[in-house]
């Protein structure tokens, strides 16, 4: 969890502490004495967190953060802001400006240390997910983010309703996200669509008995349905939480009974923001996976994926016996579609001839597109007469009714099918075997449309 932290104080003293106690923590700093230094390493260092005294002698800490988070390259870096200026005014200031966090000083070492943890996990969930968009961005991948975004949820669990709803009350007037009261039964239940799915959740600290909303917390860490959601501890009237402990066990944010109503929801905004920031990154690789796997025209599975699936088959076929069959199949004069009716008619063609094979293909039949007019089928545990029966049934299910190609009519489309299976294939690498059952489909495919298209024709091996 090794990190580069940069520290920023106007006095030489607080930054060389400061050091020593990151630097035996395992991380490393970087000083800074004034604002423009600041924002002159944040550039050239890209530091993981930035630790920040609110007095500085060349500009005024809330100057130097939003200008910090003007910078798009610096948006979600962590700002703890470690000031003795610490009354609420002043620190409802930063987290407007853009703070994460605002320890007052003199700072409590394991409470910092906490803290940086928290953040650098936090750095550590996204980091695998931002390396592959990264990559997704280079080619052209990536889509561009969603202009709306819809008020979040946010779920307050207190040991009474009461607590609850005056929370809600008094933070109205500072928060634009619909906020809850829930009973730790209703926030575990995985029953609800996903609009009722808080996004954050604020659970005091002993609703239930002591040390109740951790324990609460590490059970909803580990649901499906709210591993992703923010965490923010508070706690109950009374009780001390330990700040190791709570942001060890996975807490986004603790704040102490009776917090100023516009601060909490200052921090609410920003663990919203923060969440909000990882779910489109992580919707955004998992789009962009899905898309590098289908055909964007047809929706069907595209090469890489056909071919990685028929190596799949191929090795349980090895393995359990099983005999199986590959199919190629073409359209038929593809290009005078094109060439007549142009691409629009072609694309409407492809789609339909798409729809029609797969729904005369069974469950855990493969289908995919691996060119412009030609699809692949694998159709695992199927001897050959089965084979040759559904691909004839393909070949009707194309030929019997026309394609609608929008205004311009209908257009009668056939295909030719080649078909082979894994009964002739003595080859013991399931690599060469998969290239000859491939070339046995493709040749008797190509005597297919040499021999008046429209037909199956099993190869000649096989035959």
């Amino acid at each position: 969890m090794v990190g580069k932290i940069l520290i920023v104080d106007d006095v030489a003293t607080n930054r060389i502490v400061m050091k020593v106690r990151l630097t035996a923590a395992g991380y490393t700093p970087v000083l800074a004495a004034d604002g423009a230094t600041c924002l002159k390493l944040a550039q050239s260092e890209a530091p993981d967190l930035i630790l920040l005294e609110l007095a500085l002698p060349d500009m005024p800490g809330q100057r130097l953060l939003e200008r910090l988070r003007a910078d798009p390259t610096l948006q979600h870096v962590p700002i703890i802001v470690c000031s003795a200026l610490a009354d609420p005014a002043a620190r409802c200031a930063a987290f407007r400006a853009g703070a994460d966090d605002f320890l007052p000083k003199p700072i409590d070492d394991q409470t910092l240390l906490a803290r940086i943890r928290s953040f650098m996990r936090a750095r550590d969930e996204v980091a695998g997910f931002a390396q592959h968009h990264d990559g997704i961005a280079m080619l052209g991948l990536a889509e561009a983010a969603a202009p709306f975004i819809q008020p979040g949820m946010i779920a307050l669990i207190t040991q009474r309703s009461e607590i609850a709803l005056k929370l809600r009350r008094e933070m109205a007037p500072h928060l634009a996200e619909r906020v809850v009261a829930m009973t730790a039964e209703e926030a575990m239940s995985e029953g609800a669509g996903p609009g009722a799915i808080p996004d954050v959740f604020v659970i005091e600290s002993d609703f239930n008995g002591p040390g109740s909303g951790l324990r609460l917390m590490s059970d909803l860490r580990s649901r499906t349905h709210s591993r992703h959601a923010a965490f923010c501890v508070q706690s109950s009237h009374g009780a001390a939480i330990g700040a190791e402990v709570a942001f060890d066990l996975g807490a986004h944010d603790l704040v102490a009974h009776g917090i100023p109503a516009e601060e909490l929801a200052l921090r609410l905004s920003r663990l919203l923001a923060r969440k909000r920031a990882a779910d489109a990154l992580r919707a955004s690789v998992q789009d962009s996976l899905r898309l590098s796997v289908i055909d964007s025209l047809t929706g069907l599975h595209n090469r890489r994926y056909g071919m990685a699936q028929l190596a799949a088959i191929a090795d349980i076929s090895r393995r359990t016996g099983q005999e199986y069959a590959v199919m190629v199949v073409d359209l038929d004069r593809f290009k005078s579609v094109n060439d007549r009716w142009g691409h629009a008619a072609g694309d409407a063609v492809l789609i339909e001839v798409a729809a029609r094979l797969n729904r005369n293909l069974r469950d855990g039949d493969l289908l995919a597109r691996i060119g412009g007019e030609e699809f692949l089928i694998a159709l695992p545990e199927t001897s050959l007469a089965h084979a040759r029966g559904i691909a004839e049934r393909l070949c009707h299910a194309i030929e019997e009714s026309p394609v609608r190609i929008g205004d311009m009519g209908t257009l009668r489309v056939t295909v030719s099918i080649g078909l082979a299976t894994s009964a002739d294939a003595n080859l013991p690498c399931v690599k060469d075997a998969l290239a000859d059952l491939i070339g046995r489909a493709d040749r008797a495919l190509l005597y297919a449309k040499s021999s008046g298209r429209n037909q199956v024709t099993i190869s000649r091996t096989a035959a």
